[in-house]
């Protein structure tokens, strides 16, 4: 992280590596690691942003209903109540989940990530909701028990809609879009971000979901409703959208040649300048983009480098839109590049490469990329290498 110039690093908490039952007795090696980790990072002069939970749920909580049971929200407090007792005097900077839509709608529903089930609609919706309180009894566990000055935030999926063109009307239209809430449509901004930033499920979202909502109780949005300090998002891509004759708003067909990453993600740079600009003006907090980067074959060329000019190119192209974001009057106030090192992507394992830092798999070597180094001098520069 030194050799790449970093001054923060976002990195995760592994409830089950705290509580391996999800409850109960902790696991003193797993809270030794974090605290030695944070004090290594302090020492290095780099600021950690951590997040509590980047969707690993500790298996006996799962056997006892998981995200179906309301109750995993004081589950959910009690854990972040151990760390923040732990770590809060030196980790100032917290971010209680990580995109909630993904885990919930690619765990429960289609099935693709663990634990691989199939809800129904009234199910999905039940598990979103408790998730959001869980967030709300975090937040507060976190104002009870942390030490001065922590600040915390929220990090779902900012799934961006771009505008046709510069006008005014075809703004509108993006925005609308950007924020509203179809029927059975469970990764949309509004639904997951409305309740937490202005405590109140947004209205045509009530209006398609009313039949389902049976499991919300009084006082629930005041749970879920705290105050936070900044607004994270993770934008990679985006769609385009247009008026339609009806009224309402159309994408557009993308075309056979449109960039995409090796996630198959459009490559769509603008994202960077319309999410940021629609998510201040709705929610009025300072940004940090908690996730942008691109997947590619990456391989050790027989320089022994890693050469990755793709990276390089979208990075800046994404870079130089957020840079005109802030110069319009948005508050940005940081960038985390997906990602440090290449990881293990899930359902597609270790073939996409995100990451900066190279990892042969088998050998553990670490290969810094061509796009570290650049990124490097964006760092440094605080961006003014993007332009000329």
């Amino acid at each position: 992280m030194q050799e790449v110039g970093l001054n923060s690093y976002r990195m995760s908490i592994s409830w089950p590596r705290i509580l391996p039952n999800g409850t109960g007795t902790v696991n003193q090696k797993g809270l030794d690691f974090y605290t030695k980790l944070v004090d290594n990072l302090l020492e290095a002069g780099i600021v950690p942003f951590i997040t509590l939970y980047h969707w690993d749920l500790p298996l006996e909580l799962h056997y006892r209903g998981g995200w179906l049971n309301r109750d995993v929200s004081n589950w959910f407090a009690e854990y972040t109540r151990i760390v923040i007792e732990k770590l809060s005097d030196r980790a100032k900077n917290w971010i209680t989940f990580n995109e909630p839509q993904a885990f919930i709608h690619l765990g429960y529903n289609s099935g693709v990530h663990a634990p691989g089930e199939h809800h129904d609609w009234a199910e999905l919706l039940r598990m979103s909701h408790n998730v959001l309180l869980a967030h709300g009894n975090a937040v507060q566990t976190i104002r009870m028990y942390g030490e001065p000055g922590c600040k915390v935030g929220f990090a779902p999926v900012g799934c961006v809609n771009i505008p046709e063109t510069n006008a005014v009307d075809a703004i509108n239209v993006a925005r609308l879009a950007t924020f509203d809430t179809p029927m059975h449509e469970g990764v949309t901004n509004a639904w997951w971000m409305d309740p937490v930033y202005l405590g109140e499920y947004p209205k045509n979202g009530l209006k398609v979901n009313a039949p389902y909502l049976g499991f919300v109780q009084s006082g629930d949005m005041d749970i879920i409703h705290q105050p936070l300090d900044y607004f994270c998002a993770n934008i990679y891509s985006g769609r385009k959208v247009r008026a339609a004759l009806d009224g309402g708003y159309e994408f557009f067909l993308e075309p056979i040649n449109m960039p995409r990453t090796l996630m198959h993600w459009s490559i769509e740079p603008e994202a960077l300048y319309y999410g940021p600009k629609f998510f201040y003006e709705r929610y009025k907090l300072p940004i940090y983009i908690t996730e942008n980067g691109v997947a590619l074959t990456d391989v050790i060329s027989q320089d022994g480098k890693v050469h990755d000019p793709q990276r390089i190119d979208f990075t800046q192209k994404y870079l130089t839109t957020l840079l005109k974001a802030t110069n319009d009057g948005i508050d940005i106030r940081g960038y985390f590049h997906w990602s440090l090192m290449d990881n293990f992507e899930w359902a597609e394992g270790y073939f996409p490469r995100f990451g900066l830092i190279y990892v042969d798999h088998v050998t553990q070597q670490r290969i810094v990329k061509d796009s570290a180094h650049w990124y490097r001098s964006v760092i440094k520069t605080n961006g003014k290498n993007l332009i000329g």
